[in-house]
């Protein structure tokens, strides 16, 4: 999925789980959208990975591999639960909307690495289906957000 649809999910996920947020509405807010783009570190194009310090990442991990699995979400998370829980809930929705958005892609993902086993869709990357997928959730976004602040 394209950076926009991405963020497009990550909006949705924040204003669905909002109104059940006690704590720091911005502290949620924040993580949620910057872990939306972690799982693509590992690809020097995107948002994160262009930054030079992250190359030795990209040299040995593949794209769509460690980086894009529930392992990985679920071992941060459970760190995140134990010692600054204020964090797991935002960092394991905007990492796992990454996850889910990719793996309706036709490329998919390895959701429980170091298994093999693959789930995608059919959706091309860029294609118009994405396009489609896009604008209907930009849709229900601003549905929900008038349903919430106005």
């Amino acid at each position: 999925m394209m950076f926009r649809t991405h963020l497009t999910i990550a909006v949705f996920l924040i204003l669905l789980f909002l109104p059940v947020v006690i704590f720091n509405k911005w502290i949620f807010v924040f993580v949620l959208l910057f872990c939306t783009f972690l799982p693509d570190i590992d690809i020097s194009q995107s948002y994160f990975g262009k930054y030079k310090i992250l190359r030795p990442i990209q040299w040995f991990v593949k794209h769509r591999g460690f980086f894009h699995s529930f392992t990985l979400a679920l071992i941060v998370a459970l760190l995140f639960a134990f010692y600054i829980p204020i964090l797991a809930l935002p960092f394991f929705l905007g990492y796992s909307g990454h996850l889910i958005g990719d793996a309706l892609t036709s490329e998919g993902i390895r959701p429980f690495w170091p298994s093999k086993h693959e789930i995608k869709w059919k959706i091309k990357t860029g294609g118009k289906t994405e396009k489609i997928v896009f604008y209907v959730l930009w849709l229900v976004n601003v549905l929900l957000f008038i349903r919430l602040f106005v």
